[in-house]
C-alpha cells in the first residue's frame, strides 16, 4: 500500500509499522495572491508522504474549514503575506472548534509579517506552529514541514463514530470514507453497507486527460444544480487523482477549479489512489454506498 512507514532502528526487532497517510490542506489566505511560499511547501508535503488537498490563493476561512471537514484532514498549512493575519488564523481555530474539530492542527507562516508578539499571541490562542524567518534559518524547509508532519502523526487520528450518523453530517460521512480509505471497516460491515441503501442515486462519472477541463465541467454542473433548484438539490462529488508511487503522497488539486460547491448542499472528497494499480481505488464501489445512505440527488465521481 502507499502508506507511510515507521521503520524498526537498526538492531531492534520490531517489524515495519504500516501508517494511514497524513492528510493536510495548504492554502494562502483571503486577498492573498503569495502563492508561491504554499507551493513550496505542499511539494515537501507530497515528497514526505502527504496527502495534499491544495487550495491555491486567495481562500476563505469558510473556503479552508469546509475543505478541512469535508476531507478530513489532520493538518491545515496556510502561507499568509496579506497583514490580517492575527484574525484570520484566530477565526479558523473558533471555526474548527465550533465543528467539533479542534483536533486537526493549524500551521502557519508569513516571513516577516508575523512579528514574534502576534506568533506569542496565535500560539497561545491555540495554532500550532506559526513558523517565523528564525525557524527557517535554524530548521530549514524541510525541516519546518518534517515538523509539522511529526506533530500531526503524535497527536494520531481521532476515534469515529458514524453509527448516529443523520442524512446531513457530512461530516459523519466524511469519518465512513476514512474508514473505507484505512480499511477499518469489516467485509460484513460493507455488505450491510450496500444492503442498506435504500434508494439509487445516479452516479455521473467524468473522466479524460489532463487538462481536458474535468473539473471545470463538474463545477458548471454543480453550479445548475444549485441555480436549478435554489440550493435544494444536494451533489457529492468524489475526485480521484493518483498516489504517486514512490513517496506515497499525493496531490489532490480539484478543489481549486471548483466554485460552486461552497454551500450547505455539496460535499467533496478528494481521494487519492493510493494501493490501487489502476485508475480508480478498488474500494470506490464502497465509498459511493456510503454516500447514497446521505440521500444525495446525484453522485459525481470524476477522475
Amino acid at each position: 500500500m502507499s502508506e507511510a512507514k515507521v521503520r524498526s532502528v537498526e538492531g531492534s526487532t520490531e517489524p515495519t509499522v504500516k501508517l494511514p497517510p497524513l492528510r493536510f490542506v495548504t492554502a494562502a489566505s483571503l486577498f492573498d495572491g503569495h502563492d508561491a511560499s504554499i507551493n513550496i511547501m505542499r511539494r515537501i508535503l507530497q515528497s514526505l508522504g502527504v496527502e495534499v488537498i491544495h487550495l491555491a490563493h486567495n481562500r476563505s476561512v469558510a473556503e479552508v474549514v469546509q475543505a478541512a471537514l469535508q476531507e478530513d484532514v489532520q493538518g491545515i498549512a496556510i502561507s499568509s503575506y496579506q497583514g490580517g493575519h492575527v484574525e484570520y488564523f484566530k477565526y479558523i481555530v473558533d471555526m474548527l472548534k465550533e465543528n467539533n474539530a479542534g483536533h486537526i492542527k493549524l500551521f502557519g507562516g508569513g516571513g516577516g509579517v508575523i512579528v514574534p508578539e502576534e506568533i506569542q499571541e496565535l500560539h497561545d490562542y491555540g495554532v500550532s506552529k506559526i513558523y517565523s524567518p528564525q525557524d527557517g534559518m535554524t530548521m530549514g524547509l524541510v525541516g519546518m514541514i518534517q515538523d509539522m508532519v511529526d506533530q500531526c502523526r503524535a497527536a494520531g487520528f481521532p476515534n469515529r463514530d458514524v453509527s448516529k450518523a443523520t442524512e446531513d453530517d457530512y461530516l459523519a460521512l466524511s469519518n465512513m470514507i476514512t474508514a473505507i480509505e484505512r480499511g477499518e471497516m469489516g467485509s460484513a460491515d460493507l455488505a450491510a453497507l450496500k444492503l442498506g441503501t435504500d434508494r439509487s442515486t445516479p452516479v455521473l462519472g467524468i473522466t479524460g486527460t489532463g487538462g481536458a477541463g474535468k473539473s471545470s465541467l463538474t463545477d458548471e454542473i454543480i453550479r445548475r444544480f444549485r441555480v436549478d433548484s435554489g440550493d435544494t438539490a444536494k451533489v457529492a462529488v468524489l475526485a480521484i487523482d493518483p498516489t504517486r508511487r514512490k513517496t506515497g503522497g499525493a496531490l489532490l488539486g480539484d478543489r481549486i477549479r471548483m466554485n460552486a460547491i461552497y454551500a450547505s448542499n455539496i460535499f467533496m472528497r478528494s481521494i487519492a489512489t493510493r494501493h490501487s494499480t489502476g485508475e480508480v481505488p478498488s474500494y470506490l464501489t464502497d465509498i459511493i454506498a456510503a454516500a447514497r445512505k446521505f440521500d444525495f440527488d446525484l453522485i459525481v465521481v470524476e477522475t
